[in-house]
């Protein structure tokens, strides 16, 4: 079974975790169909994009097919299985070359655990190089 993650920061390609990304690129740019905060967060500047619906900025990205060995890796990256993790919800994106809408999944915050005095940077609608470059990985 094949699965389409939507990448809005680091796993996009030319960005710092692109090569944990095993997914085939679909064409063309996407944006969000929602507008969702994202922030850049703490001292490792990380990505956070938040699930909170309807505010903050309609985000721009790629779209990636996985199958469920690649999305399982994904879902290890964004520490889905602990409390302060990313979660993978599953969203709306459209393409911005056929406007066809997408149902696919995307790594998110939960909104209760972001605390405003960590925020670094935001709320932004695309994740560019210039941020990438203030990025620290975990490992």
């Amino acid at each position: 079974m094949k699965y389409e993650v939507f990448v809005y920061a680091t796993l996009k390609h030319g960005f710092p975790n692109f090569h944990l990304n095993q997914g085939k690129k679909l064409p063309g740019r996407f944006t969000t169909e929602n507008s969702y905060p994202l922030y850049l967060v703490g001292d490792r500047h990380s990505p956070w994009l938040v699930d909170d619906a309807g505010n903050g900025e309609v985000i721009n990205g790629e779209v990636y097919q996985v199958d469920k060995q690649q999305l399982k890796k994904m879902d290890k990256l964004e520490s889905i299985n602990k409390e302060d993790g990313y979660r993978r919800i599953q969203i709306q994106v459209k393409s911005l070359k056929h406007f066809h809408v997408h149902d696919v999944f995307c790594y998110m915050k939960l909104k209760e655990h972001l605390d405003p005095e960590n925020i670094q940077c935001g709320p932004l609608s695309s994740y560019e190089i210039e941020h990438a470059k203030l990025y620290k990985s975990r490992v």
